[in-house]
């Protein structure tokens, strides 16, 4: 009799045998047992989870012999037909090589046929996610009302092609990957069945590398035999799956663990012996970490994956949470490096070295081990200098350069003696004095950065300690107006670094009237009346117009935009905002905009800000609604020209609002 593989020979025969997909088989066995059958399944998962195997036990509970339940007996003709995939109305279907529309029309004919031996006819479709968007179309309705005889299994690796008309038709069910503890103990019961020795760190590794699949797992177990010649043995599998030596990489993270350099070049050089897959290993690595991490928190949530529990656990005793943390990180983004050291070893051993010069923040450095007697034998070690008493009376100590003095030229009348003299790093000479800095002088920014914490107001609008008030330029032409002069520094101070100003450009601030120092350049139409000439006169409805010459920019111009002009006397204004704008108006906002109130009226008053329900517009609602009446006027006057009237009824055009922009738009 020819040779069956492991992973035919072992599919299971009933829902017992199954190795995992607990939460499956339980609502599957129960309904085989109280009889609410559905009439369409799909089951979904990885390559090798047992969805194929599922669905072929599920098309034999229904059809034994003995009758529908979650055990069939395994003896009767429909059950050994199935077994051995010659029942005739289990119908297997390979959608990766049927996805035509016609094969799933030829399919679908026979569908209203009742079946020949067993008590369903059973559709079983693999990988159906392969069929076409007209096989799908074909299969909707039948897969939707099928005849009472006729049950659809599917199954698929990629449920995510699936059309959501199909998703809707059919119970889901989704198998899981097998963790690497099952596999292990599947493969003790095969092995021992099969009378094969065995070494159980060898079956961790074939575990591991089947990535959840039971499937793979028996086939590298089929090929870890015949590599062994009978026999699976850790040496032999890690040969055959080309995986380094496990025990070289707790040897690296203890020479890191130890802070030993030498050690962990010694194992990075016994690893290149190798010829190993450099990613991999540092993959290994980053899976070290992360279990001596979970050891050090959760100790019992560490598992014994590849047999070396006490070797982690070791670990954790030895080594810091931080420190563990901080090799994790810089394991995970050297990784991404690989691809571009020119050697994928320098690589691995640039990664273990920045392992051993970086520490967490606040952590004493590491030891500095002490130099070996021979080596220190090697070379002199510095001795401190000796006192000048010391030195004969007729040798002079080398003179110290100065980086200010002349050089002094060797006086050839007298030779240098062969005398030891101290080292000149242990004499420091005195630093020359340092140069005088030229003032700093402030950077002119058109408009401020956007910061957490922004600089004051000052350093935008109001000159430096001892320079001329600086001109204000807003919107359009405006006359320039000087600071306050209570703000500026002592004439002196001003007349050595700028330019005097001339009494005639000054102005007295209770002369500056409204109208001199706020021209408008943006005409406001019907809605608020012109400025008033003095200050006096002042109103709420002013606001709007005041704030545009204000000069303010970026986050500040934002926030005053924001702000309503509530109540107005002589001695104090009164703004009021919203809660949202609470976090932004700090104080630096405040003292900003207050001060260039202060510039523009040319006199000084209380400004106050209040949290509080706005009665009045604020400059930005105003700027929307000028905004949007201006646009709607653009549409009006498109509809009522003349010309666009034309092209409208000739050619039956219409005018799309969305894309019309005025030409002032203000």
């Amino acid at each position: 009799m020819s040779y069956q593989v492991l992973a035919r020979k072992w599919r299971p025969r009933r829902f017992q045998e199954m190795v995992g997909q607990e939460h499956v088989l339980k609502a599957l066995v129960n309904a085989l047992d109280d009889d609410r059958l559905h009439h369409a399944y799909l089951f979904t998962g990885t390559r090798g989870v047992g969805k194929t195997s599922i669905a072929r036990l599920f098309a034999k509970s229904l059809n034994c012999e003995q009758g529908v339940s979650s055990e069939p007996c395994g003896q009767c003709t429909a059950c050994r037909e199935i077994a051995e995939g010659r029942f005739v109305d289990l119908i297997e279907v390979d959608a990766a090589s049927r996805t035509k529309v016609e094969d799933t029309r030829e399919l679908l004919e026979n569908v209203q046929y009742a079946p020949t031996h067993g008590r369903f006819k059973v559709y079983l479709i693999d990988e159906v996610h392969m069929l076409s968007s007209h096989s799908f179309n074909a299969l909707l309705k039948t897969l939707e009302e099928p005849p009472p005889h006729v049950k659809f299994l599917l199954a698929t690796t990629d449920p995510q092609k699936l059309p959501v008309t199909i998703l809707s038709r059919c119970l889901q069910f989704n198998l899981k990957n097998l963790v690497p503890e099952r596999i292990v103990s599947h493969l003790k019961h095969v092995l021992g069945e099969e009378t094969i020795r065995f070494e159980e760190p060898a079956l961790w590794l074939l575990a591991r590398s089947a990535d959840g699949s039971m499937r793979d797992a028996l086939s590298l177990t089929d090929q870890a035999i015949a590599f062994g010649a009978g026999s699976v043995t850790e040496n032999d599998v890690r040969a055959m799956l080309g995986t380094i030596d496990q025990r070289l990489v707790y040897r690296m993270l203890e020479a890191i663990a130890s802070h030993d350099g030498a050690e962990v070049l010694a194992a990075s050089a016994e690893l290149a012996g190798f010829s190993p897959d450099y990613a991999g290993v540092l993959g290994e690595l980053i899976s070290l970490l992360h279990r001596v991490a979970l050891a050090q928190a959760v100790p019992e949530a560490v598992d014994n994956s590849l047999g070396d529990l006490e070797q982690v656990r070791e670990l954790a005793s030895r080594m810091r949470a931080e420190d563990v943390q901080l090799y994790y990180q810089i394991a995970v983004m050297g990784r991404k490096d690989l691809p571009f050291v020119p050697h994928a070893r320098e690589g691995l051993e640039m990664i273990l070295l920045r392992m051993l010069a970086f520490r967490p923040a606040g952590a004493a450095a590491a030891p500095v081990p002490a130099p070996s007697p021979q080596s220190a034998s090697d070379k002199p070690a510095p001795t401190p200098a000796a006192p000048m008493s010391s030195a004969p009376a007729s040798t002079a100590p080398p003179p110290i350069s100065r980086p200010d003095a002349p050089a002094q030229q060797p006086q050839p009348s007298q030779p240098p003696q062969p005398q030891p003299v101290p080292e000149p790093i242990r004499q420091e000479a005195p630093k020359p004095p340092a140069a005088p800095r030229e003032p700093y002088a402030p950077p002119v920014m058109e408009e401020p950065p956007m910061m957490d914490e922004p600089p004051p107001w000052d350093e935008y609008d109001a000159a430096p300690v001892g320079a001329a008030p600086v001109e204000a330029t807003a919107v359009g032409e405006i006359a320039p107006v000087k600071k306050p002069e209570a703000a500026a520094a002592p004439q002196e101070a001003a007349a050595a670094v700028f330019e005097p100003v001339s009494p005639t450009e000054r102005q007295e601030p209770a002369q500056v009237t409204v109208a001199a120092a706020m021209p408008r350049a943006v005409p406001f139409g019907e809605t608020y009346p012109p400025m008033p000439e003095r200050v006096e006169a002042l109103a709420p409805e002013h606001w709007i117009a005041l704030v545009a010459e204000l000069g303010l920019t970026g986050m500040t111009d934002s926030l005053a935009r924001a702000l309503s002009l509530e109540q107005v006397s002589e001695t104090r204004l009164c703004f009021h905002y919203s809660a949202e704008q609470d976090a932004l108006l700090n104080e630096t906002q405040r003292s900003r905009i207050a001060d260039a109130l202060h510039s523009r009226l040319g006199a000084q008053f209380q400004v106050e800000f209040r949290e509080a329900v706005q009665t009045r517009e604020t400059p930005a609602q105003y700027s929307v609604r000028r905004r949007l009446e201006r646009k709607a006027e653009a549409v009006a006057a498109l509809k009522d020209d003349p010309l666009v009237q034309q092209i409208i009824e000739q050619f039956g055009a219409h005018i799309e609002e969305e894309s019309v922009t005025p030409l002032d738009p203000s």
